[in-house]
């Protein structure tokens, strides 16, 4: 049987687009200061949770929502399960953004939206290529569960609570369209730690307060710290350290303190050197000033040896292993108030095989710090074969669609597809695309959705013919 994907895929462009339109309209950012037992993370999440399954139920699928921390579908039946995983919420929009993140435009074949690309987008352009499989009534022998998630941007509660109240069994392989083509067979390890210091804060100079970043796995677009004291020609150090380094900045004065602000360039923090990091930018500067006791442990830290310090080379961390490639670290979140007793740097990282979250931090240990501890929630490194019929599967259709080569990738970036022993991450980004996942005017290539969408129908077909 002979199909044509993308002409199918092409039939359905108004639908997905609009049905795509709907998503991207609700600001589904975590909101924690409104969460309550029927919104775990906010009611933005849940908005969006319903309105996915409610497209489900209108195409005819059984839905089940698990108390709106993951919801999911099914279609078709079978011994074996194919699963699908993606996500409905999305990370806060913060500045800089040349139309309202939640009113979805499209201009030059663009789609600019918060969670055009990550990964409501993709979403959509793999639930269209399941949509195709149904309506054309295709035979198949396995059941596909789509499960879409409320919580993979930050801690992944979601899913810990899904697998363990869904009342379902696990399924057997899957995938999720949540980063890029040909194949994502391997994630390197996440975790997240955090640096503590105290002390009391003296010095002719005096750091009040320094906050950046909004959350552990973006570069922080911005810090601003509120100092006083003995500051000789503040303004034009600031002015002549932004030209320097070419960043942005902002002064203003405040009951005889000095509000600084370094504005630099957000980005996923899987790939930190591809942001510039304010907080760490904002901290190089101010060390040059006489801060004294847990001010200036603080920014040293900061601004000597995170600056630039992508791969934990400067923190003595770095560690490369042959198939997975190298460490990387961001520096995420910052939050330093000379009358709290425990300030933190939150350093988040993507690690290969070789190294482990405990040797990580016994060398952090080192720093002028008083503790280093590890967050809750974290992944080991994770990798699934080439020989594994789903990866050749999946590098099948791609080639077989796109005439490229398909190859096997390994990404310091966390997706759902790890959730499942044999599981991985396909598309729906193509070789070549211009990354802005986690960045203002975040946007998706509406032709590259509608290749996605096909690729997609052909792929779960294959699998589960």
């Amino acid at each position: 049987m002979s199909i044509d994907f993308k002409a199918e895929v092409e039939k359905r462009r108004e639908d997905l687009l609009a049905d795509l339109f709907s998503l991207l309209a609700i600001n589904s950012e975590r909101d924690d200061s409104l969460a309550d037992a029927e919104h775990p993370f906010g009611p933005g999440p849940v908005k969006a949770l319903h309105k996915f399954l409610e497209i489900a139920e209108r195409d005819g699928y059984p839905t089940k929502n698990v108390d709106n921390y993951a919801g999911h579908f099914e279609y078709g039946d079978g011994d074996e399960v194919l699963g699908i995983f993606a996500h409905m919420d999305v990370v806060p929009a913060g500045s800089g953004w040349n139309t309202d993140p939640y009113t979805p435009t499209i201009k030059d074949g663009k789609l600019y939206a918060r969670g055009s690309s990550d990964d409501k987008g993709p979403t959509m352009a793999c639930y269209y290529g399941l949509k195709i499989i149904k309506e054309l009534g295709l035979p198949i022998s396995k059941k596909v569960r789509f499960v879409v998630g409320t919580d993979e941007e930050s801690g992944w509660a979601d899913m810990d609570y899904y697998f363990e109240h869904s009342g379902v069994k696990e399924p057997d392989f899957g995938f999720s369209p949540d980063a890029e083509f040909p194949i994502i067979n391997g994630e390197k390890g996440n975790i997240t730690e955090y640096l503590h210091f105290a002390g009391e804060n003296s010095g002719a100079a005096r750091l009040h307060t320094f906050t950046g970043g909004l959350r552990e796995n973006m570069v922080p677009e911005s810090a601003t710290a509120l100092v006083s004291g003995a500051l000789p020609d503040l303004a034009g150090k600031l002015a002549a350290f932004a030209t320097e380094y070419k960043v942005a900045f902002e002064l203003a004065e405040e009951d005889d303190k000095y509000k600084v602000t370094i504005i630099g360039k957000s980005a996923h923090g899987a790939s930190p050197q591809s942001g510039v990091n304010g907080a760490t930018y904002l901290a190089r500067f101010l060390n040059q000033f006489d801060f004294a006791g847990p001010a200036k442990d603080y920014l040293a830290v900061a601004g000597q040896i995170l600056f630039e310090d992508h791969k934990g080379e400067a923190l003595g961390v770095a560690h490369t292993d042959e198939k997975m490639g190298a460490l990387s670290m961001n520096a995420g979140v910052f939050r330093f108030d000379e009358t709290v007793a425990d300030n933190t740097i939150a350093l988040n990282f993507r690690y290969p095989k070789g190294t482990s979250p405990e040797e990580i931090q016994a060398v952090l240990k080192e720093l002028a710090v008083v503790d280093v501890t590890l967050s809750e929630h974290g992944h080991t490194p994770h990798y699934v074969p080439m020989e594994d019929p789903l990866v050749a599967t999946l590098l099948d259709v791609y080639e077989r669609q796109t005439g490229l080569r398909g190859h096997e990738q390994v990404i310091g970036g966390g997706t759902f597809g790890r959730l499942l022993k044999r599981g991985v991450a396909y598309g729906a980004m193509f070789p070549d695309y211009t990354d802005t996942m986690h960045q203002a005017n975040e946007f998706a290539d509406v032709e590259d959705l509608m290749r996605a969408a096909a690729i997609y129908a052909e792929a779960i077909y294959e699998l589960v013919k």
